[in-house]
């Protein structure tokens, strides 16, 4: 993925699989020409003034064919429940992968914590 085509910070936590801050519309549409297959959002809608809500930007991804699922994570604490979770979801979609959260710090986190269970 071309860094400086999304005109965002984009970083690789792994193979096809990408981290970065919030996304917009406009992001959506240029990580869908990227080629990406699958956003997950680590976002509850309506933390910060301004954050486009979730199911907004789900209806940009799906109309360009990129699958989107909405999996907030509570950045306080991560249960194991959560990672369990979080990794079977990631394992079930498609790559490229582009991973988010309002700076890519709780979305790297998570990544982190659940890689183990990660194929």
């Amino acid at each position: 993925m071309k860094q400086d085509y999304l005109q965002m910070k984009v970083l690789e936590l792994a193979p096809e699989v990408f981290v970065s801050g919030q996304l917009y519309e406009h992001d959506v549409r240029l990580a869908a020409k990227q080629r990406v297959r699958s956003i997950i959002n680590n976002r509850d809608d309506g933390e910060t003034p301004g954050q486009p809500l979730s199911a907004d930007l789900a209806s940009v991804a799906e109309s360009l064919g990129v699958t989107f699922v909405h999996f907030p994570v509570n950045p306080s604490g991560i249960t194991a429940d959560t990672l369990s979770a979080f990794a079977a979801t990631v394992n079930a979609l498609e790559r490229p992968m582009l991973i988010f959260s309002r700076t890519g710090a709780r979305s790297t986190r998570i990544w982190e914590q659940a890689e183990s269970m990660i194929v």
